[in-house]
């Protein structure tokens, strides 16, 4: 991961980078689980999510954010809420945030499961309408992980990288880890249709607890705190600000400032990189641009560039 850039603490704005929005000299976190035990987790340790308070905080005629529900257990908030968007019963702005996921899904259908009310594990609609045009909808994941990393800095003092396209990195023990992943899934004509956005993130997760070998959380990776309601608003009142700016540029991520902000923090840039391809093929190169439409450029040597806009992205070591 690149060094933290962090100085004083800036007011949020496009030019703010996730990881410049770190608290300096954080706190480290309080280890719930005194002693180190097995045992499972009370509502005292972990307590539930807050419903009513969030609707109160976050609801309201000028936001983005329309419908809030929080549901104990579901398979995964992504199907939930496609499902209802070809329903017709999903507006843009509507949430569903699960404290347990059974079936939670990640890039190439990947599972995602936690203990329940270990994380964060929700979903939302956005309609950009046609105005946007559709090559620029490949942002909106890239957004979703700039206004997540740029919220989870401030807010739970991590230092929060991003991973091209869609992970969310923190340092445990010296080491890379993901902390945090996004789901984007588009319903429907540019027109009539949406986009359903899903985020999972590893909060007060042990060691013992993590899902696969790799893989960190906020607690682990030194959070000042673990609370996870006013994790939540933060990270929503992010998502809400640059996508407003976002959709008021019609999607010109350099006009908003959301595609340098996000090459700022971007931990893939400047390494060599091996892109996994759909289909089985794979390109290795250095990652040196985010362009226009959201994609990776890769440096494959002999001065070609090629761009990449879907795939697995493995760091394999610092350029140079």
């Amino acid at each position: 991961m690149k060094p933290n850039l962090s100085g004083n603490l800036p007011s949020e704005g496009p030019g703010d980078t996730p990881r410049n929005a770190a608290r300096g000299g954080r706190t480290s976190a309080l280890r719930l689980a005194a002693g180190g035990g097995g045992g499972p987790w009370s509502n005292l340790d972990r307590p539930p999510l807050n419903a009513g308070a969030l609707r109160r905080a976050l609801l309201g005629e000028d936001g983005l954010w329309t419908e809030l529900e929080v549901v104990d257990e579901t398979g995964s908030t992504n199907t939930d809420l496609v499902e209802r968007v070809r329903r017709g019963e999903a507006e843009e702005g509507t949430l569903l945030i699960a404290e347990r996921q059974t079936a939670g899904r990640g890039r190439l259908d990947r599972g995602w499961v936690a203990p329940a009310r270990s994380g964060l594990f929700f979903s939302f609609v956005l309609r950009p309408g046609p105005e946007i045009p559709v090559r620029r909808l490949g942002w909106l994941p890239l957004l979703a992980g700039v206004a997540t990393a740029t919220a989870l800095s401030r807010a739970a003092g991590v230092d929060t990288a991003l991973k091209w396209p869609n992970d969310l990195l923190a340092t445990v023990d010296g080491e890379e880890r993901k902390i945090g992943g996004i789901l984007a899934e588009r319903i429907g004509d540019l027109e009539h249709g949406a986009v359903v956005v899903g985020i999972g993130l590893n909060v007060s997760l042990r060691a013992d607890e993590l899902p696969v070998p790799g893989a960190g959380s906020l607690l682990l990776a030194g959070a000042a705190g673990t609370d996870r309601d006013p994790l939540l608003r933060a990270v929503l009142r992010s998502i809400d600000r640059w996508y407003r700016r976002w959709r008021d540029a019609e999607g010109d991520a350099a006009a908003c400032g959301l595609q340098e902000t996000y090459a700022a923090g971007c931990a893939t840039l400047g390494r060599q990189v091996r892109a996994e391809l759909p289909g089985g093929t794979a390109e290795e190169g250095e990652a040196v641009a985010i362009d226009g439409d959201g994609q990776l450029v890769l440096n494959i040597g002999g001065g070609v560039l090629e761009t990449v806009d879907a795939g697995d992205i493995v760091h394999l070591r610092p350029a140079g």
